[in-house]
């Protein structure tokens, strides 16, 4: 197992992306330790799991107290921490710049970027190592940032994505001395509950399958089926975990070749 006896928090665990890698975590064998702002998210997704190895915290990432207590539990629950992976974001501010509400902006940045790497301050002293194995942290970014949705425009969470992204370099860099890994994984649209709902409410609004209006999308993409949620999930298990030894300062794209770097 990639994680077998091994720490790893999970930030925005929900009905999406966060459960699923907090799912493939354990499966993994880790001890997972989860943090959302939604209780009952939370409540939920840890029945799933053998008591003694999941924790959980309600926890607003844009909270430096939130963050820290999240870490403290990780740490006194299991008594080590070997990996964060970054889900919690806000994404559902919609439009480009010239339609743009800053104050939104501010928002997004606030959780997206500032959160993330708040979150990810609080870790960095528990999973610092001086010898052996290195830790590691994973971010979740957005395809988006390096090429514009025609589908939705969400400019703000592209930016704070892209922002997100140089942060990655700057911490491998920085970290890279503790032993300490910094690596994103990079969806682009992810066939689970968020784009479920896009496509039916396409489907109902046009008057048309379900088949034809996710065609367009995946029409581009040079494997028939877009990644999943849990493929997305995979990739982040595999980064944040011991058999990615060599790899940081690196953007994994789980995006079943839409769009090729």
């Amino acid at each position: 197992m990639l994680l077998q006896g091994k720490t790893v928090i999970v930030s925005g665990v929900g009905e999406g992306l966060g459960r699923e890698v907090a799912q493939a975590a354990y499966v993994q064998g880790a001890n997972v330790v989860m943090g959302a702002r939604t209780e009952k998210n939370l409540v939920k997704a840890a029945a799933e799991f053998d008591e003694g190895r999941v924790a959980w915290a309600v926890t607003d990432i844009t909270s430096g107290e939130a963050c820290r207590n999240l870490v403290e539990l990780a740490v006194g629950r299991f008594g080590a921490l070997d990996g964060l992976v970054n889900v919690a974001a806000q994404d559902q501010v919609f439009g480009g710049v010239a339609d743009a509400d800053f104050e939104d902006w501010r928002k997004t940045y606030e959780v997206n970027v500032v959160g993330t790497l708040q979150l990810s301050k609080a870790a960095i002293p528990h999973l610092a190592r001086e010898s052996g194995t290195t830790t590691g942290i994973v971010h979740i970014l957005s395809q988006s940032m390096w090429l514009p949705a025609t589908e939705v425009k969400q400019a703000a969470y592209a930016a704070s994505k892209g922002a997100l992204l140089s942060a990655t370099y700057g911490m491998a860099k920085e970290l890279g001395p503790r032993r300490i890994r910094v690596n994103a994984v990079v969806p682009s649209w992810m066939w689970g509950p968020m784009v479920q709902g896009y496509v039916a409410w396409t489907a109902a609004s046009q008057k048309i399958s379900e088949e034809q209006a996710l065609a367009p999308i995946t029409s581009r993409m040079a494997l028939p089926e877009m990644a999943t949620d849990g493929d997305v999930a995979n990739a982040a298990v595999f980064m944040v975990s011991p058999y990615a030894g060599g790899i940081t300062g690196q953007s994994l794209a789980v995006n079943a070749g839409d769009f090729m770097r």
